[in-house]
């Protein structure tokens, strides 16, 4: 695992996101995520991020989609890039063109038959 080297310079958009999520209190390991998730993008599109379009976005959602990335890890990505253009780059045209994936429903447990949630024993009435 490579760790980033603390010493070196922060560029300014870099700073400006952690400003940002630094005045909406997010935790410290949001902001981990986040920075990871916009990397994601950059390193994707072999640039900054505030240079994407959005053809690039699109672009970027389907490849991760095709790559098999599971759906609650794309829409933490989603969160986390809706942020930066929303809050850092005011750029709330390109945040409206993320797609969030529905996840797939939750199973249930079978419903219980009336014997189960009736009560067995005599009704109470009012006195």
């Amino acid at each position: 695992m490579t760790f980033p080297d603390l010493d070196a310079p922060v560029s300014p958009l870099r700073q400006r996101l952690i400003d940002d999520m630094n005045l909406r209190r997010f935790s410290r390991e949001t902001q981990r995520n986040y920075l990871r998730d916009i990397g994601r993008l950059a390193a994707f599109l072999g640039r900054s991020p505030d240079a994407a379009t959005a053809d690039d976005l699109r672009r970027f959602q389907i490849e991760q989609q095709e790559d098999g990335v599971p759906v609650p890890t794309m829409n933490s990505i989603v969160s986390a890039l809706r942020f930066l253009f929303i809050h850092t780059l005011d750029r709330p045209d390109l945040a409206r063109r993320l797609v969030r994936e529905p996840c797939a429903p939750r199973s249930r447990s079978p419903t219980s038959s009336a014997q189960q949630v009736l009560p067995t024993g005599p009704l109470m009435q009012g006195t």
